[in-house]
């Protein structure tokens, strides 16, 4: 009887989990998007410092644009692995809870909305970058 109870608690323990670790998912293929964001910026930035040019004042102010949305890019991408990470505490903290038989709801409640918000700062910051790239291709 007492190993039916406990695979319960197991099984309720990975049904708890399993939003969080969809979540992680998209989280990951965030920040594949991000990743290469930030690989075309060093890319471009690459490009224009090894290109001799003409216009210099042009080269210069595409280059701290790319300066600007490189650091954007790394905090998206910081801030939406720090999220990752505090959403892989939150399942280990529910199935810390089943197992050792503590109630964690108010620890992964508290480790959730941190992990969402910085969720949301991290996209924030992809939006921003996505702006200042726009910028540059209406001019």
């Amino acid at each position: 009887m007492q190993t039916l109870q406990n695979i319960s608690t197991v099984a309720e323990a990975i049904q708890l989990a399993v939003a969080p670790v969809f979540l992680l998912t998209g989280i990951g293929a965030m920040l594949a998007v991000m990743a290469t964001r930030l690989a075309r910026v060093v890319d471009r930035f690459r490009v224009l410092k090894e290109t001799p040019s003409d216009r210099h004042v042009h080269r210069v102010v595409e280059m701290d644009l790319l300066l600007h949305r490189s650091k954007w890019v790394h905090w998206a991408i910081s801030l939406s692995v720090l999220s990752a990470l505090l959403i892989c505490i939150v399942i280990a903290a529910l199935f810390a809870g089943s197992e050792f038989k503590f109630n964690s709801s108010r620890i992964v409640a508290l480790l959730f909305i941190s992990a969402m918000v910085t969720l949301i700062l991290g996209l924030l910051c992809l939006l921003r970058e996505i702006f200042l790239s726009t910028g540059l291709i209406e001019k």
